[in-house]
């Protein structure tokens, strides 16, 4: 991939290594890689050395002698017989420096004889001690189990116990007779390379390999060809091509521009070959979110191939965490690691995914290559346009011969069909079937085959054609090599630009929301988690809404957040990396293009039309550099013979030094030549030792991870316990920066005042920090498991303490402090962890562990008990104990006590991150009607109703029992809560009644809102109402409970000037301060209509509510209001009403000024018509609060305040010097009503039932 070479690293290889059996050490059993010792010995694995490696040492790329021997042979020695089949493998593996730098590696393994009398000897102990320890196995079945079996116990081993007759078969297969039969040893030869030419050093090795086992010897010492590949073979020039010598034939590598895609030389379609497109999608989706990724499987080609080529696809990103491909038989703890990575294990082929014992499975991607076969996370989103991206990609995958499917027989089934031939194929199809055995087969294994024959049908290829040319291409691919190769290139070339295509679509524009630092490098860099480098928010709004569920996910990476740092860290051309480079010039072209505006975003799919490929042909057919050939070395006579079949112990002392002349070797090079070509070496990534911007970049990305790489080597406790430190100190890091940004986010507007990153966070971006979260924490509590059950650790914690509280039967949450409710009105709700699980094990929607973890956690975010809930769970020390090592995180106490003190900080602000998500379960609300205290309501005699609504839904009336005054009821969630409804039946003798609030409490999440009332409810008193709508806030509890930290109090109550006055001077507000409530008011909607939709509060409560619009109008019409005798109330509805009658009369005399003035009428008496013809027992100040809703709504007020003032009626009920009738005050007001008309204000249903307007 792009990252960097070592710096002076010019040569095309760095070492030549052998690996193998070391005679002299004999035989020693690599414990390491899983115990074996049931295996029968020729199963066994034991360990291998690095022999001998030339040159000793090269200082830009120091030899790392456990790493490579660990990857050149990954399970170590292997045995074979003469019966066995001894195939020469070849595999390549990758070694990345605790700087993030690589090397790789390119290993051929091959079986030799076992000449060593005392090996064979050895291995004939071996095996007669097995056979006796089978045959008592055999014979004494409960034989008393030795500390051997028990720790064999906890590994996953094959069954002991085999049938009586399978011991002769044992002697037969397994075993190994020294007179009789002939032992083999496997052995390796690798190139330690600075860029991955995977083809010429395979060919490399498999020439070298050849001219050892055939009979005639090669025209040179192999001394000669590997000192020639070490020393006299540079690498290509960008943009350039090599030609050097193997033993037997030319061998040729190139290399792509400056201005192509990086260097990749593993070929992608095998990947999809193994794995099929939508696996291949599905993969990288969760590649791209920085998922756990194993891969699985016993080639190790494969491995490395399916992992280079996705971290190849994700171009211009780069994997920013743990990657091994090829993971060591002694490195298995990895794979506790609580971090992203992406490895590769190795299976035996015998044991199914069932034996696997994973640690964390809650967010890992499970690849079993060999099977065709792909485990996904839970709530993976999907990657936008997903069908027509299968479809390009498919296009061009069959036009190269590859099935879109991948092969389906790849694998299990190629036994089936190595008989079969492509002659066969052809022949049968004359006789007009499709070569039915095979069709048959693989119509009946794969159900989406149809849908592959449509797109063939579409694309004119013909489904036999194609699976024969790939069974040609298996059975003679030796032939034609050049033509593979080239054609190996030109399908990666293709379907790395119709990837690449899709980031240049979606990112089309990303520079534009780049955050360019204010501070000079230095300062930015000291900050760096602090600082915000993308807009997201704004980058997502202009997305189109089927992408955003993957591309929030996406902007929260550590990959986005890298590229993002090196595009800032680059201002101008010279200084890109260069994906960075090739990935800006492909963005420029794209808006060239298109000529719709840049930032208009549409989904439409677009597809990929630059394809360079002719570069490539350019390059191979027309070689630019030709490498010195290999010649005689000064070797004394008798050196550089060998013996055939063996590869022979090389003469160090020609191999350990390179030739002094050549210009290019030299250590060094002069200081012209390395500024001349400084900009060349920014171009291919190299890492300048004195370059300061390397050293940023490094620097950045290793803020978001703690550890990049583990190291492969020394594996001693005390190093495992220190890979597992850092670990923890990582996740306490992450947790920090989760946290930090959650509440950044969600304290919106002070916090950016305070000069914290960015203003608001969309319901979606609040998702994906919640559920990056929930991901933290599953990762937390699955490091250092004792014994993993389930998918979700830590749902199967919660679950033992639930069973341990249980049975201690324990009355639940007694420990818990009494949450607050309404004052003294409800009882409050029991804090306890246990009834909160229970919610959730009731909620049936949820069907899966991860999923029920999920929804605890977000109904603890939302009642503000996560820190405290979790500080008991693992306040159970014993169970703690008993289920996590010693290393665990959740057993580092000072961590531990860090990372609760975090999640305590999330407290501040108010989630509904459950209410929002569940929104079909069923909830129970609990309702209080609370009447005035003062004026008795015991002899109240009518029957009480309510009707509460909420965001989502509503409940429909619920008669209230009239001795408590209190139900509860279970409803669908409603969301949260806007308004209430109550009223009575006006029954009985004494039907008037005083209420002071009602109270609904939420007994999931404990969400208490109040609306508070005041006002009587009966005919003949106040305002003859019989029901009223009370709008409602959530109230925050009360400040006793000193455990929480301070809270900031909801947005809406920032105490406005109103307040002030309301409570100075209760009684009259004069002109001033009424203009200014108002203003107030009209304020808080235009203010609510500026938020992005997911987040705008209540417009109820804008409208409604206190110091809303209706209130800031009652007061304009109140003052200067003439009241008339004692004991007799008027209101503003009577006036309306006097109005009313006069227009209409009016109308009729038609005495009209004007059109305008009309319509207005005409308007103004319709709605006071509608409102008082209503079926609803609304009382005066209740029609006036409906007339003011509907005239906002319908753009109608302004009118009405410039018609009412002109009224007759006015002049005879205000007094001169009421506001109404000062001109330039009411013409003020009419302008301040008009900034309405923009907005589209859309009502709740409750306060506008029963009026057909």
């Amino acid at each position: 991939m792009t990252t960097g070479f070592s710096s002076g690293s010019c040569r095309f290889a760095d070492y030549f290594v052998i690996c193998g059996l070391d005679t002299e050490s004999g035989l020693e059993p690599d414990e390491l890689s899983g115990e074996n010792f049931e295996q029968s010995p020729l199963r066994r694995t034991f360990k291998s050395k690095v022999l001998a490696h030339y040159p000793d040492n090269v200082e830009w790329n120091p030899f790392d002698q456990d790493a490579v021997g660990m990857l050149c042979m990954p399970k170590g020695l292997a045995f074979r017989t003469q019966m066995d089949s001894r195939e020469p493998q070849f595999h390549s593996f990758i070694i990345t420096r605790e700087d993030g730098s690589r090397t790789y590696g390119f290993a051929l393994t091959f079986f030799e004889e076992v000449t060593s009398k005392q090996i064979c000897s050895a291995m004939q102990t071996l095996y007669h001690m097995h056979n006796a320890e089978q045959y008592d196995i055999l014979h004494t079945p409960t034989s008393p189990q030795g500390p051997e079996d028990q720790r064999r116990q906890h590994t996953p081993s094959r069954p002991m116990l085999h049938a009586a007759p399978a011991i002769s078969r044992l002697q037969r297969f397994n075993s190994y007779d020294i007179s009789r039969d002939t032992l083999y040893v496997s052995k390796c030869i690798c190139l330690i390379t600075p860029m991955a030419f995977a083809q010429a050093c395979s060919k490399v090795l498999q020439q070298l390999h050849q001219a050892v086992s055939s009979p005639q010897p090669p025209p040179l010492p192999l001394e000669s060809y590997i000192y020639n590949i070490l020393y006299e073979v540079p690498l290509p020039p960008s943009g350039r091509s090599l030609k050097f010598s193997g033993v037997y034939g030319p061998v040729v590598c190139q290399r792509p521009s400056t201005s192509e895609l990086p260097l990749f030389d593993f070929a992608i379609g095998e990947m999809f070959n193994l794995l099929g497109v939508e696996n291949v999608l599905q993969l990288f989706t969760c590649a791209l979110l920085e998922m756990q990724i194993l891969l699985y499987s016993q080639h190790y080609q494969r491995l490395m191939t399916v992992a280079e080529s996705i971290t190849a696809l994700m171009f211009p990103f780069q994997w920013q965490h743990v990657y091994v491909p090829i993971l060591p038989a002694s490195l298995l703890h990895f794979l506790d690691a609580p971090v992203p990575y992406l490895m590769g294990l190795h299976s035996n082929g015998q044991d199914d995914r069932t034996k696997l014992e994973l640690p964390q499975e809650a967010n890992l991607c499970f690849v079993d290559i060999d099977n065709h076969f792909i485990e996904l996370p839970e709530e993976l989103p999907q990657f936008p346009n997903k069908l027509e991206f299968i479809q390009e990609i498919s296009e061009v995958l069959m036009s190269f011969g590859v099935s879109p499917e991948g092969n389906v027989y790849s694998s299990d089934s190629q036994a089936k069909y190595r008989g079969f031939r492509a002659a066969d194929m052809v022949s049968d199809k004359r006789n007009g079937n499709l070569a039915s055995p095979l069709n048959s087969y693989l119509l009946r294994e794969n159900e989406t085959i149809a849908r592959l024959q449509a797109l063939v049908k579409r694309t004119g290829v013909s489904l036999d054609k194609l699976l024969a040319a790939s069974l040609h291409s298996n059975k003679d691919g030796r032939v034609q090599c050049d033509e593979e190769e080239l054609k190996m290139h030109q399908l990666n070339i293709q379907v790395r630009e119709v990837f690449a295509n899709r980031f240049t679509q979606m990112f089309a524009d990303y520079e534009v929301f780049v955050i360019q630092p204010s501070h000079d490098k230095e300062s930015w860099f000291t900050n760096r988690d602090q600082m915000q480098n993308f807009d997201k928010a704004s980058f997502l709004s202009d997305q189109p809404e089927p992408y955003l569920p993957f591309l929030s996910r996406f902007l929260e990476t550590q990959m986005f957040a890298s590229f993002i740092d090196s595009k800032i860290l680059c201002h101008d051309d010279e200084e890109k990396e260069h994906t960075l480079r090739v990935f800006d010039a492909r963005v420029d072209k794209i808006r060239m293009l298109n000529v719709r505006t840049p930032t208009l975003r549409t989904s439409m799919y677009q597809k990929c039309t630059n394809i360079e490929e002719a570069a490539i042909e350019m390059r191979v057919s027309k070689i630019d550099h030709t490498a010195l050939h290999p010649h005689l070395l000064d070797m004394k006579i008798g050196q550089g013979r060998y013996e055939q079949g063996f590869f022979p112990r090389l003469q160090s002392d020609v191999l350990s030094t390179g030739p002094t002349s050549n210009k290019w070797a030299k250590r060094s090079a002069p200081a012209q030549w390395r500024r001349r070509d400084r900009q060349k070496q920014h171009a291919e990534h190299l890492y300048l030792d004195n370059d300061q911007r390397e050293k940023y970049i490094q620097e950045a990305r290793n803020l978001g991870t703690t550890i990049r790489q583990p190291k492969l080597s020394n594996l001693s406790p005390s190093v495992i316990a220190q890979t597992n430190w850092k670990f923890v100190e990582g996740l306490l890091k992450e947790c920090r920066n989760k946290t930090k940004r959650m509440l950044v986010e969600k304290m919106g507007r002070e916090a950016v005042e305070l000069g914290h990153g960015e203003v608001s966070i969309t319901g979606v971006e609040e998702n994906t920090l919640i559920a990056s979260l929930c991901d933290l924490l599953e990762r937390i509590w699955s490091h250092g498991l004792q014994v993993k059950q389930g998918k979700s650790a830590l749902w199967s914690h919660l679950l033992h303490y639930q069973d341990s509280k249980e049975k201690k039967n324990a009355t639940p949450g007694s420990l818990g402090r009494k949450s607050d409710g309404g004052g003294s009105v409800m009882p409050p709700l029991k804090i306890s962890l246990i009834q909160d699980m229970r919610h959730i094990q009731n909620i049936s929607e949820i069907k899966t562990d991860v999923g029920k973890a999920r929804a605890w956690v977000r109904l603890s975010m939302e009642k503000k008990l996560l820190s405290r809930h979790l500080k008991q769970l693992l306040s159970d020390h014993e169970l703690t104990k008993k289920l996590y090592k010693r290393y665990a995180f959740l057993r580092c106490d000072d961590e531990k006590e860090q990372f609760l003190y975090h999640l305590l900080s999330f407290n501040a602000v108010d989630y509904f991150c459950f209410t929002n998500v569940f929104t079909t379960i069923m909830i129970p609300y609990h309702v209080v009607v609370v009447p005035s205290k003062k004026l008795g309501g015991s002899m109240f005699t009518a029957n009480p109703w309510v009707c509460v609504s909420g965001e989502l839904a509503e409940t429909g009336v619920l008669q209230v029992p009239r001795n408590t005054l209190e139900i509860t009821f279970e409803c669908q969630n409603l969301g949260k809560l806007t308004t209430v409804q109550m009223g009575h039946d006006n029954t009985g003798l004494y039907a008037k009644w005083l209420v002071e609030c009602v109270v609904v409490r939420n007994e999931i999440t404990g969400h208490t809102y109040k609306f508070p009332c005041g006002r009587w409810l009966g005919k003949g008193v106040d305002d003859g109402s019989l029901e009223r709508i009370l709008v409602g806030e959530l109230m925050t509890p009360s400040s006793e409970n000193d455990e929480r930290m301070c809270r900031t109090p909801p947005m809406q109550q920032s105490p406005g000037m109103m307040r002030r006055f309301v409570t100075i001077s209760p009684n009259k507000l004069n002109t001033g301060q009424i203009q200014e409530g108002v203003g107030e008011a009209i304020n808080g909607i235009v203010k609510h209509f500026h938020k992005p939709e997911k987040e705008r509060g209540s417009l109820t409560l804008l409208l409604c509510g206190e110091y809303g619009l209706v209130w800031a109008l009652e007061q304009v019409f109140q003052h200067g209001f003439k009241s008339p005798r004692l004991f007799k109330n008027v209101f503003i509805w009577d006036f309306l009403e006097k109005a009313q009658v006069y227009f209409e009369s009016a109308e009729q005399r038609e005495v009209t000024p004007d059109e305008n003035w009309q319509t207005r009428v005409r308007h103004f008496c319709r709605f006071m018509r509608a409102i008082n013809n209503a079926p609803r027992n609304i009382g005066k100040d209740g029609k006036f609060q409906m007339l003011v809703c509907l005239g906002a709504r319908d753009h109608l007020l302004h009118h009405w305040i410039a018609l009412l003032a002109d009224c007759p009626i006015t002049s005879q009920m205000y007094e001169d010097t009421a506001l109404i009738k000062d001109r330039s005050l009411v013409n003020a007001l009419i302008r301040v009503l008009q900034t309405l008309q923009e907005f589209n204000i859309t009502l709740e249903a409750s306060l506008v039932k029963g009026v057909g307007i």
